[in-house]
């Protein structure tokens, strides 16, 4: 698949990073030549340097032949005006974006635009550590599907295994796990390992 990533701050090079690997295509544009730093040592992919809402600048960066767009900068706005680019003046099949304003998630998805929600995602980890429950929540909308964060506390069963080694449900993944009042997530199969207090997080789409 051919991927073109707005955005090379924290969140866009580790995707990059994580497509690179999976072999993808991956294009990533940012204004600031510094943040290519940020991109990993084997990164196979090509940068471009610009504003990522220029038409011009897209089309050096591949959009004309690009599967999907992500969307990730640190400014909703720029977010929202490179995913409706995207979609409505390339036409690219697959377009998301990360938007921090629950409001802008809402409009965004009702243009079928995907998103993540990164302020719903702390507050149902925060409200999950305070009040020591489940909570279930629809976050994304991906491929017009919605997908249901669980969060729940470790089972002692699981404790001393790694999210490859337990078993799930049918269209059931490993999100995260939330530690110590922080997120880890599974950066590298074997590494994260669940501990006694650990809440989990899983991802599942319906």
């Amino acid at each position: 698949m051919n991927v073109l990533i707005i955005g090379c701050g924290m969140v866009g090079a580790e995707l990059a990073h994580t497509l690179d690997k999976h072999g993808h295509d991956v294009s990533i544009v940012d204004k600031d030549e510094s943040s290519f730093d940020l991109l990993s040592e084997d990164f196979s992919g090509f940068t471009t340097l610009g504003v990522p809402i220029d038409q011009e600048i897209l089309r050096r960066a591949g959009i004309s032949t690009c599967d999907a767009l992500c969307a990730v900068t640190d400014n909703d706005n720029m977010n929202v005006m490179a995913a409706q680019v995207a979609s409505k003046v390339f036409g690219v099949p697959k377009v998301f974006a990360r938007i921090r304003d629950v409001s802008k998630c809402r409009i965004c998805e009702s243009m079928g635009i995907s998103t993540v929600c990164p302020t719903s995602l702390v507050v149902e980890a925060a409200c999950t550590t305070l009040e020591d429950n489940i909570i279930d929540t629809d976050v994304l909308n991906i491929d017009n599907h919605r997908v249901t964060f669980n969060t729940i506390n470790v089972p002692d069963s699981f404790i001393g295994l790694s999210p490859e080694k337990i078993e799930y449900e049918e269209g059931e993944t490993f999100f995260a796990v939330i530690r110590n009042g922080g997120m880890k997530f599974n950066e590298k199969k074997g590494q994260l390992i669940f501990k006694a207090g650990d809440k989990l997080i899983f991802a599942k789409k319906s």
